[in-house]
């Protein structure tokens, strides 16, 4: 049968005209992502959302780089207080419980429910350690997209020129004091120790330090208390102190990240402590050879959990929440998750992106991949609170004036604590200690 020239014009404008309603029909959704980590992650997230777009004609999703995660925060909130909430964000993970005190989010129960499984069969699918900073009050409000412990990075070379087994890394706190101490030069060209000190990172690090020397560093269940004024919290500052202004094992001040990573590949830091979601920038990046380890114990093993989850802000339309969910879904399936994690080194929160054959392949290629997701087996809930993150900098503007040798341990526990005890109060008196007639 031959086709004439004006049929095929009417085919070719038919399909026009479909491909212009499932345009026309798509649900448009905004999804805001930080990027807390180095990298060329922003460009990497842009790729997943246009994949996402062409494999899903009903929605259309603008992907909006939003920052760091204290930024996106800040910008998400102020988006819903306009009326204009993106349908989904990646928040710290930490934000979460804040943002369910608030009522700033919904949570994906009904949506869980609408698959015919419960909250708790759907969860399980994540990481255990990951369910205290995404369910809060048996609601989940949070679902784990890149998640992360800190390592201790060492240079493997180093370690052979202080006398040291790089076999065997430090493994508690006197070992790591010890090491601190011999890969320094006292030409001062090499340190032992670098970490970032600045916000964030450094009630991040500090929490870790608190609850591996036993304490809590917050109360887990309730967000209105934290515990800085107690003796875990004072030893891991004691403990800081003497790496820095003791032993001057650690450069006094504030290093930020980007100091660490490069003072790391130049050879002039024997060890860092930094997330697992800087793995592949070292590993791309590091010339010299180099091994990751579990955080050293105190009193014990504990490494806090870190990274983002996916939320759903308030004042969504139900088809822009439905939107929303397949999004979500697709993120954090295992392919994606997987994905996700062999280019970023975040371990992937879906369990089941490890059965996968790529993820087993590149685990295999890729051994220090496999330190985060062993060194789960100790991991503790992130530092979540009322009005977190002003919470948080109480300890941290604290821990900042240890690193700068400015205030004593004990002092800067207790200032810490009246700061966090005063920003907690309007929460406090709502709930624990609200009046009874």
């Amino acid at each position: 049968m031959q086709v004439t020239r004006r049929e095929l014009m009417a085919f070719a404008a038919t399909a026009a005209l479909v491909t212009q309603a499932k345009a026309d029909s798509a649900t448009e959704i905004d999804f805001f992502f930080p990027v807390p980590v180095q990298g060329a992650l922003a460009t990497q997230m842009q790729k997943l959302i246009a994949r996402f777009n062409s494999e899903h004609p009903n929605i259309n999703v603008t992907a909006a780089y939003t920052g760091s995660y204290d930024d996106t925060n800040l910008k998400t909130r102020t988006a819903i207080k306009s009326g204009k909430p993106p349908a989904l964000a990646l928040m710290s993970a930490n934000f979460v419980r804040e943002y369910a005190i608030n009522g700033e989010a919904e949570p994906f129960d009904d949506l869980i429910a609408a698959q015919n499984t419960t909250t708790d069969a759907y969860f399980d699918r994540f990481w255990s350690p990951l369910k205290p900073n995404a369910v809060i009050d048996a609601h989940v409000y949070g679902l784990p997209f890149q998640n992360s412990t800190p390592l201790l990075y060492y240079n493997t070379d180093a370690f052979k020129d202080a006398g040291l087994d790089p076999d065997h890394p430090p493994a508690d706190w006197s070992e790591w004091l010890d090491a601190a101490k011999k890969l320094t030069k006292p030409d001062g060209s090499r340190v032992g120790l670098m970490f970032p000190g600045t916000y964030d990172y450094c009630g991040w690090l500090t929490s870790g330090l608190t609850m591996a020397n036993g304490g809590e560093y917050y109360n887990h269940s309730y967000g209105g208390e934290v515990f800085y004024n107690c003796p875990s919290t004072i030893g891991a500052l004691s403990f800081l102190d003497a790496l820095v202004n003791g032993a001057k094992a650690m450069p006094a001040g504030v290093s930020d990240t980007n100091a660490c990573t490069t003072a790391f590949f130049a050879g002039k830091v024997g060890m860092i402590v930094l997330s697992t979601g800087s793995l592949s920038f070292i590993r791309n990046n590091m010339k010299l050879p180099y091994k990751v380890a579990f955080l050293p114990k105190g009193l014990r093993h504990a490494a806090p959990i870190g990274g983002g989850s996916l939320i759903m802000p308030k004042g969504n339309s139900p088809e822009r929440r439905q939107a929303a969910w397949t999004l979500a879904q697709w993120l954090t399936s295992p392919e994606v998750s997987g994905e996700w994690s062999r280019f970023t080194g975040y371990f992937a929160p879906n369990k089941q992106a490890y059965d996968l054959p790529d993820m087993q392949s590149f685990l295999k290629d890729h051994p220090d991949a496999k330190v985060a997701l062993d060194q789960l087996a100790y991991a503790v809930p992130w530092f979540d609170t009322f009005n977190v993150v002003a919470v948080r900098k109480a300890m941290e503007d604290q821990i900042q004036a240890i690193l700068n040798g400015k205030v004593k341990p004990a002092d800067a526990a207790a200032k810490a604590q009246a700061a966090a005890d005063e920003l907690l109060r309007p929460y406090v008196t709502q709930t624990a200690l609200r009046p009874w007639s």
